[in-house]
């Protein structure tokens, strides 16, 4: 069990006042789907983008472990699920492989930029032919004297809409397999991107989606993230870091909504006794409780010991699996506990069901997660 110590718990308790500004009106923008600039500055002015980023380059210098405390934070105290979506995409995406693999040059002209808020963050990973089959992506980047030129196109880009910088995962070898897929750094104003129109989704809607395309753009050497074929190696670093980054902000919100079933069922009377007296209510809860706390300890442990330097495939994994399932079930509870007040759009609640259903697919679906975990196991080789 983590200790926090006071600045750990001061970091946290300072985002909480943010909250009743962050979560203001999400009902209505995510029924229009609308991403609120606004409120993009209020994340900007709250400091959370700064958390994991070294003070050199405007940031906090904080952990792993610290950045995810406060995140949880975050999904505890905001409302608008899509907003801590684009917060996590920016940090995670773009941020957390700066941090990395970027040269001094890079990590001088963005970071910064990213841990202020001024530039929104996006990757662009997915395509419409090989989905979660990353290694089978068809976007080329070929050599030509000092450059790359990238064709093709991508999907399912969160904050694609609104980046202002994307990092870019293309195939520089034509049979190098895993070796020969290469991240670059591309600006949105580069001629030959073309950023397409947002998305409607199910889910997540102020959180903005939307396909890149790719003609003839030409990407100057010095904006290779990392080294050339060594594109995996930095998704890799990134998938693991998303999963613990995004997926903490669900238990946040998990917790949100738990403490809101339990006052329900404490309060709501129904045939001359409070709902919770009820067995089959109690149960319910004590389900999502349970849920909840194991989510957490199995984020928390897993982010330990990846920062001990362990191969925490299987846990990222389990983790993930564990954390989206739960928060799915314990939003479907919700309404259930809530009754006719939850499948109600005011209440919000079925907001958290359309939300959740991503989280089962996103980060590398849940299908792939068991096959990973099998895989550890030895199975259907």
């Amino acid at each position: 069990m983590i200790r926090w110590n006071t600045d750990q718990a001061d970091l946290r308790a300072g985002l909480a006042r943010w909250g009743e500004a962050l979560s203001a009106d999400h009902i209505a923008q995510d029924e229009r789907a609308e991403f609120s600039w606004e409120k993009w500055k209020l994340v900007r002015r709250a400091g959370i983008l700064a958390l994991p980023f070294a003070e050199e380059h405007g940031g906090l210098g904080q952990s792993l472990l610290t950045t995810m405390y406060v995140l949880e934070g975050l999904g505890e105290h905001c409302r608008d699920a899509g907003l801590n979506f684009c917060v996590t995409t920016t940090l995670a995406s773009t941020g957390v492989p700066l941090m990395r693999f970027g040269t001094p040059a890079q990590q001088a002209e963005y970071l910064p930029r990213i841990s202020s808020g001024e530039a929104i963050g996006a990757h662009a990973i997915t395509e419409s032919e090989s989905g979660s089959d990353a290694m089978a992506m068809a976007t080329r980047a070929e050599r030509d004297g000092d450059d790359f030129v990238l064709n093709g196109s991508k999907c399912f880009v969160s904050n694609g809409p609104v980046a202002d910088v994307f990092v870019v995962y293309a195939r520089t070898h034509p049979d190098g397999g895993a070796l020969g897929v290469t991240a670059f750094l591309v600006d949105r104003n580069t001629p030959g991107l073309t950023v397409g129109r947002p998305v409607k989704k199910m889910g997540l809607r102020t959180s903005p989606l939307s396909e890149l395309y790719f003609d003839d753009c030409r990407i100057p050497r010095d904006r290779v993230l990392g080294r050339v074929g060594g594109g995996f190696i930095v998704l890799d670093y990134v998938m693991k870091r998303e999963i613990l980054l995004s997926f903490i902000v669900n238990v946040g919100e998990m917790q949100h909504r738990f403490d809101r079933c339990v006052e329900y069922a404490r309060t709501r009377r129904s045939f001359g006794k409070t709902i919770g007296s009820y067995q089959s209510i109690a149960n319910k809860i004590v389900d999502a409780k349970i849920g909840l706390e194991s989510a957490r300890k199995w984020l928390y442990d897993t982010a330990e010991r990846l920062e001990e330097g362990e191969d925490v495939t299987e846990d990222l994994a389990i983790a993930k699996l564990i954390t989206s399932e739960a928060n799915l079930a314990g939003s479907l509870t919700a309404v259930q506990v809530f009754g006719g007040h939850g499948y109600m759009s005011e209440y919000g609640l079925e907001i958290d069901v359309r939300n959740a259903v991503g989280g089962t697919i996103y980060s590398g679906s849940n299908e792939i997660q068991y096959n990973r975990i099998a895989s550890k196991l030895g199975l259907g080789r």
